[in-house]
């Protein structure tokens, strides 16, 4: 598997939520496009800000935030600002891809599972991810 790909997967699952947010808003799912770079940095940022949030709550381990820290050190750089916006509420336990929001509880249970189950899969990608990512 390469290494876009592998970052594809691990940021797919924080971008997943958006067309949950989507459907629940009554709009309809974006269409496939060519990644923004912005908002894949900010999805990847907020991904880092509830990793950090599993973590505290005891859900995943630091493995998992210190790839994810790694995986955006990869990542065009963008608005910082919106970026440290993003973890900052993924911290909170909110899911933040653009203008949407929505509960990381929210989130698991429209997909059928808990938090703790939603953390653990979002830590298992990345952590599938790490060793793909160049030493250092």
């Amino acid at each position: 598997m390469t290494m876009i790909r592998s970052i594809a997967i691990a940021l797919g699952l924080t971008l997943t939520p958006a067309a949950v947010l989507a459907q629940e808003a009554g709009t309809p799912a974006p269409a496939v496009q060519e990644p923004d770079t912005g908002a894949t940095y900010e999805a990847a940022r907020n991904q880092l800000g509830i990793l950090q949030y599993c973590q505290d709550q005891g859900f995943t381990g630091a493995e998992a935030v210190a790839a994810q820290t790694q995986l955006i050190g990869l990542l065009p750089e963008g608005d910082t600002t919106a970026g440290t916006a993003a973890e900052e509420k993924g911290v909170e336990g909110m899911v933040a891809v653009g203008e949407a929001e929505l509960s990381l509880a929210d989130a698991a249970e429209s997909q059928g599972n808990t938090v703790e189950i939603t953390c653990q899969q979002i830590e298992a990608a990345v952590n599938e991810v790490a060793p793909s990512l160049p030493a250092g």
